[in-house]
């Protein structure tokens, strides 16, 4: 059963959302600012009411992308990751690619990788990919330098191959770095593939959330612009929770990060 500071710490939340969101109505209506410069929150709920199915129809575009480019960004980091922990000079080879990966603004080559690869949807998921890749293999690559030396010593006396040790000893050292890299990549891969929207800057009937606010800052309708981005926000939210979620299931039963406070 929850304590009442437990309670209190769930809430507060919940309440200073509902504080900020009263006073930014109250800055609109008394200051009788426009719409079409700064809507007030009751402006874009009643926007998300009336748009909220075309809005949810491009969210889930754009959302199919980011799972998309979640999914092969853990396959592909935790793969390489896998593959520096087998010898350093491999490692030394591959991890400034990664890093050229990151440090590059997606900004600069998504216009680049929209021209060069003609499908759509892999265009998108190759600039969603390369923003959500670097945490996973960092933290993955983490992760597996970090079993104990004793016991790694101890596999060797014991003539375990490179296979057994990996799945044995460094996989489970380094799965809660991999999951907190997981937490980081899911929101950058929404992130990406908003970007990757933005600069395609495509219409039709696949077009995703990014279009569609690009659509009405052109048409100066605000409120759907905060009614999108407010999607985005929740969808983000969602996604971080979940693998939050997935986390602690993993984790719960012998990883101090995932146990309960000590009262």
């Amino acid at each position: 059963m929850l304590t009442r500071a437990a309670w209190l710490g769930r809430l507060a939340p919940a309440l200073l959302g509902l504080l900020v969101i009263a006073g930014w109505e109250a800055l609109v209506r008394f200051n009788d600012i426009p719409s079409y410069v700064l809507p007030g929150p009751l402006a874009v709920a009643e926007t998300l009411w009336r748009e909220g199915s075309s809005l949810l129809a491009a969210l889930l575009v754009t959302l199919r992308v980011t799972l998309a480019a979640l999914l092969v960004a853990t396959l592909t980091g935790v793969l390489l990751a896998a593959l520096m922990a087998q010898s350093a000079w491999i490692e030394r080879s591959l991890m400034p690619y990664a890093v050229f990966l990151q440090v590059t603004p997606i900004v600069a080559i998504a216009p680049l990788i929209i021209i060069y690869v003609e499908q759509p949807f892999l265009a998108l998921l190759a600039c969603a990919w390369i923003v959500a890749f670097f945490p996973l293999v960092a933290n993955t690559a983490a992760g597996l330098r970090s079993a104990d030396r004793g016991l790694q010593d101890l596999f060797r006396l014991y003539g375990a191959g490179r296979l057994q040790r990996l799945r044995l000893l460094l996989w489970p050292s380094a799965l809660p770095h991999f999951l907190a890299g997981l937490r980081i990549s899911g929101g950058l891969a929404l992130i990406g593939a908003v970007v990757a929207e933005f600069v395609a800057g495509t219409g039709g009937s696949e077009t995703g959330i990014a279009f569609r606010i690009l659509e009405a800052g052109y048409r100066l309708q605000v409120p759907k612009m905060f009614a999108g981005l407010v999607l985005l926000a929740l969808t983000g939210i969602g996604i971080y929770a979940a693998l939050a979620w997935f986390s602690r299931l993993l984790l719960r039963r012998w990883h101090e990060s995932a146990l309960p406070p000590r009262s």
